[in-house]
């Protein structure tokens, strides 16, 4: 229901002009501005979105580079930290035990939800 609202809420959030800008709908009651996750900056978008054309293909080093350049595009972007934890947890994955890419991946996914609690991966916009 809560992804529901948000997903219904995402066209209020003001953003900067640009490409395919979603058309303002209806707000669900007691949601505000405040309470949606903010969307990527422009400047993160097209890493975050080679990162994850890079991730779908299981090209997870050119993924962590491209999201990496995300992160240094905009260090406050949830998404951007979300992808990269990821990417390393998957470069992690073949070992069993805990290792130096699970360890990046936790650091990641901690100040990734540090940044939006109520952040969302979409894998795909």
């Amino acid at each position: 229901m809560l992804l529901a609202t948000v997903l219904l809420s995402a066209a209020l959030v003001p953003q900067a002009p640009g490409p395919a800008a979603p058309a303002p709908g209806p707000v669900p009651p007691g949601v505000t501005a405040a309470d949606l996750p903010a969307p990527p900056s422009g400047a993160a978008a097209p890493y975050l979105d080679a990162g994850i054309a890079a991730f779908k293909k299981r090209r997870f080093a050119a993924a962590r580079a491209e999201f990496e350049k995300a992160e240094a595009a905009d260090p406050q972007s949830a998404a951007a930290a979300y992808y990269l934890g990821y990417t390393h947890y998957k470069m992690g994955e073949p070992s069993r035990r805990m290792n130096a890419n699970k360890e990046k991946a936790k650091e990641l996914f901690a100040k990734a939800f540090g940044l939006d609690p109520a952040f969302r991966p979409t894998w795909g916009r």
